[in-house]
C-alpha cells in the first residue's frame, strides 16, 4: 500500500518497511511500520504518525507523502499488524493493554533518533483520532511518569511536540497537563470525539501554563481529513455516546481538511525548525 500511493513521487520522497522494537518493559514487541523521507542527506524534522482505531488506512501514507514534500520524515506506525488486531473500532479480546501504543510511540521515536538523517530533538508526534490520545500522551507529563514507574526507559530527549487530530481521551487529560506544544484539530459537529471535550482540556491545561491550543471546524465530522469519506454513520463501531453504545457519523471536509494542513505546516515549522 505504501509504495503505491508513493508512486510518482520519487522525487521528493523514499519510502521503506522497517522494523523497531517497542518499550514495554520486560516483554518487548517487534512493531512494524514504513518509513517516508524526503530526498537528500538531511538531517531532517520527523515526526511519529499514530492511526486510530480502524488500524492503517490510505490516508496515513498520504499524510507521510504531504510531510515529506515538505522536508519531514515520518514513520508510519503499525500498531495492529503485529498484534493481530482486526482494527474494527470495536472491544476485544485482541484489544492490545492500554499502555502498549505509548510504548510504541516511544519505540517509534527511539529508532528515528537513531538514524543519521533524524534530527533527534526535532521530533513530533501526529495522531488520528484513538492515535490522538496516544499523541497527547507522548508529550503530558503524568503519562510520561506513569511510564517511569512501570519501568519504561524513556529516551533522554522526547518528543518535542505534538499534535492530535479529533482525539480520543480528552477528558482522561482534563486535569493533567502536557510539557511540550500541543494543537488539536478537531470538528464541531464530531458525534464520536466531541469537539466540547477537547476545548475543556486545552482551556485547563492552558489555564495551568501549557502550551496548548485547539481549532475547532464547524460543521466538520470525525475524518473530516480523509479524502473520499462520504458522509455517512459508521453503524458498527463503538460509540458511548450513543444510545446502544455504537455509530459515529463521519465525512470528509474539504475546507477543514486545507485549513489542517495549513495548520499542521505551520505548527512544524515553528517547532520543529532549527
Amino acid at each position: 500500500m505504501a509504495v503505491m500511493l508513493l508512486a510518482g513521487c520519487a522525487a521528493h520522497a523514499r519510502s521503506s518497511a522497517v522494523r523497531f522494537t517497542n518499550l514495554t518493559p520486560g516483554a518487548p514487541v517487534a512493531i512494524d511500520a514504513t518509513l517516508v523521507r524526503p530526498a537528500g542527506g538531511g538531517p531532517f524534522p520527523a515526526v511519529v504518525q499514530l492511526h486510530g482505531c480502524a488500524g492503517l488506512e490510505p490516508q496515513s501514507f498520504r499524510w507521510a507523502r504531504w510531510l515529506a514534500e515538505r522536508g519531514y520524515v515520518s514513520v508510519v506506525v503499525d500498531s495492529y499488524g503485529p498484534r493481530g488486531v482486526k482494527g474494527d473500532c470495536r472491544t476485544g479480546p485482541d484489544e492490545p493493554p492500554i499502555t502498549a501504543r505509548f510504548d510504541d510511540a516511544m519505540g517509534a521515536l527511539r529508532y528515528l533518533q537513531a538514524q543519521p538523517f533524524v534530527r533527534g530533538d526535532r521530533v513530533a508526534a501526529i495522531g488520528w483520532s484513538q492515535g490522538g490520545v496516544y499523541a497527547m500522551a507522548a508529550i503530558n507529563g503524568a503519562s510520561l511518569e506513569r511510564a517511569r514507574q512501570r519501568g519504561v526507559e524513556l529516551p533522554a530527549v522526547g518528543f518535542a511536540a505534538a499534535i492530535a487530530f479529533y482525539p480520543g481521551g480528552c477528558r482522561s487529560l482534563i486535569e493533567e497537563q502536557v510539557i511540550r506544544p500541543l494543537r488539536v484539530l478537531i470538528g464541531g459537529a464530531d458525534d464520536w470525539t466531541p469537539a466540547a471535550t477537547c476545548q475543556r482540556m486545552v482551556a485547563a491545561m492552558a489555564a495551568r501554563g501549557a502550551d496548548a491550543s485547539i481549532v475547532v471546524y464547524p460543521g466538520a465530522y470525525h475524518y473530516f481529513d480523509v479524502e473520499g469519506q462520504d458522509l455517512t454513520v459508521l453503524a458498527d463501531v463503538e460509540n458511548e455516546l450513543k444510545p446502544g453504545g455504537f455509530g459515529a457519523t463521519v465525512s470528509y471536509q474539504a475546507a477543514a481538511a486545507a485549513d489542517g494542513q495549513r495548520q499542521v505546516e505551520a505548527f512544524l515549522a515553528k517547532h520543529l525548525s532549527p
